[in-house]
């Protein structure tokens, strides 16, 4: 049996509670001095690297390139394209002064009334307009196409209500925003990138997602159409965990991007954007972890295997040690992240309890007499199975320990997803169902009306169309016209 971690909220008895302890106890995050801000803390930092690297490397298989664009946008910029600036106007943190002077009355410093900016900035919310301005120098021919261009950066998007990782003020993010020379490579481009988030969502973080459409609703601000994303957290609440939009040409109509085609004659760029940010260590944590701590995917685990001896004297950590090495050294071969924990300023029960609330997916235990028996201790952090084995081969076996572990825990997920994802057709019984969390697949109108009725009434939205989902028709569960097909209905973080 495991230590329980003292002080961790049970997610049983408020889940909400557990989360917000858990960033804090297994030292991924905290908060920062500035409002709605987040410090993410080394160990949280390693997991979002490993996420953030293979990312990159998965973004620059399909031929994606790396830039950096300014942090500051100028407010003319934000306001042409029309949808675009109505939907993140109320979230903008606007730059007006560019210089502070020593209060006169002694209190401090304040801002130089006569240090105006002649036009003010924007702190990016997200960087389709600077990033089209740019792209209007770039692009003048169609030999100049396509622009596949990403950037990892911060953005600032003013929220009233922040939750560490989920929902915060700043939060880091990566977006990658390309030019195209048709309709139909802009839309392929889309969809590539949507696909590609969910085998990261799947292979890396063992995350099944279901991929879908937006509604017009929903759908990111300027764009044509929007593909998504949509996990289940433990407690039956969707959320968003990566989108590509199509933006059609109406950035390149805003900025003025255009390019010769082949035919001599000039054209509007054709554009996509798509992104993931930090949300994701949120969805990591929600998605896995358990009352004992987090759950890591060996894929993302800064430690995958831990190793603590116990030992009475320095003789009997020499003699321990002695055995671990070759150990380390296979496991290292194998391109197994390790550590060996020798510090002897905590009990190795305290080890324990930590390795365990921080999900190090597998930890190995190796005291005097596991040396004369030729023997360790194996812990699986996502049973908790306990089991002695002999040395000779361990690594090998942790090895394929890991993928098993992997393996696993995704099927779990899935396994709850699919326990709590119903079909229901009536509208009553789903305002009394939806108190309880779950992916509800409803038929639906189409209509901005409904959707808006049933966000008002149950606090729930329309979380994607899936592209695999049912296209049967049918009718609505509210208002009783046609429906197309079935959507997928759920409350939300």
């Amino acid at each position: 049996m495991a230590i329980e971690i003292k002080g961790l909220t049970k997610r049983s008895e408020n889940y909400s509670q557990w989360y917000n302890e858990l960033v804090v106890k297994a030292d991924l995050a905290e908060q920062s001095a500035v409002r709605g801000c987040m410090v993410i803390k080394p160990y949280g930092y390693a997991i979002w690297e490993k996420m953030q690297q293979t990312l990159d490397r998965m973004f620059k298989e399909t031929g994606v390139q790396n830039a950096y664009f300014p942090l500051l946008i100028p407010k003319s910029f934000l306001c042409r394209e029309a949808e675009h600036v109505e939907g993140f106007a109320k979230e903008c943190a606007v730059v007006t002064h560019y210089r502070l002077k020593n209060d006169p009355n002694g209190k401090g410093v304040v801002v130089d009334p006569d240090a105006r900016l002649e036009e003010e900035l924007i702190v990016r919310p997200t960087s389709e307009t600077i990033i089209w301005g740019t792209y209007k120098n770039w692009i003048h021919s169609y030999r100049d196409l396509p622009v596949l261009c990403n950037q990892w950066a911060n953005v600032m998007r003013w929220e009233m209500r922040t939750r560490m990782f989920l929902r915060t003020s700043e939060f880091l993010w990566q977006e990658g925003h390309c030019a195209h020379a048709t309709a139909e490579e802009s839309e392929a481009r889309t969809v590539q990138m949507i696909n590609l988030y969910a085998d990261f969502a799947e292979k890396y973080m063992a995350m099944p997602v279901i991929k879908g459409v937006k509604s017009a609703n929903e759908r990111f601000a300027g764009a044509l159409n929007t593909y998504t994303i949509e996990a289940m957290m433990q407690d039956g609440k969707a959320l968003q965990s990566g989108t590509s939009h199509n933006l059609g040409q109406n950035f390149a109509k805003a900025f003025d991007v255009t390019f010769v085609n082949k035919d001599n004659k000039p054209e509007y760029v054709w554009a996509n954007s798509w992104g993931v940010s930090t949300r994701l260590m949120g969805a990591l944590i929600m998605t896995h972890s358990d009352d004992n701590g987090l759950v890591l995917p060996p894929h993302l685990a800064p430690i995958q295997v831990v190793i603590v001896p116990i030992f009475k004297n320095d003789e009997q950590l020499a003699a321990i040690t002695e055995k671990v090495m070759p150990i380390v050294e296979r496991l290292t071969q194998l391109g197994i992240s390790v550590k060996y924990d020798d510090a002897d300023n905590k009990r190795p029960g305290f080890k324990f309890a930590d390795y365990e609330l921080k999900g190090v997916p597998v930890r190995l235990a190796i005291g005097a007499r596991d040396v004369e028996n030729g023997t360790v201790e194996l812990m699986r952090r996502d049973t908790l199975e306990k089991e002695t084995l002999q040395l000779a081969g361990i690594a090998d076996h942790i090895n394929t320990l890991l993928e098993d572990i992997q393996a696993n825990i995704y099927n779990k997920a899935l396994k709850m997803r699919e326990e709590k994802t119903y079909i229901c057709d009536s509208y009553d019984e789903f305002k009394e169902r939806i108190e309880d969390g779950g992916f509800f697949l409803c038929h639906w109108d189409g209509t901005t009306e409904t959707e808006e009725r049933i966000k008002e009434e149950t606090k729930a939205t329309i979380r994607c169309i899936p592209l695999d989902g049912d296209d049967t028709p049918g009718v609505c569960m509210v208002t009783g016209k046609p429906s197309a097909r079935r959507v997928i209905i759920a409350r939300n973080y």
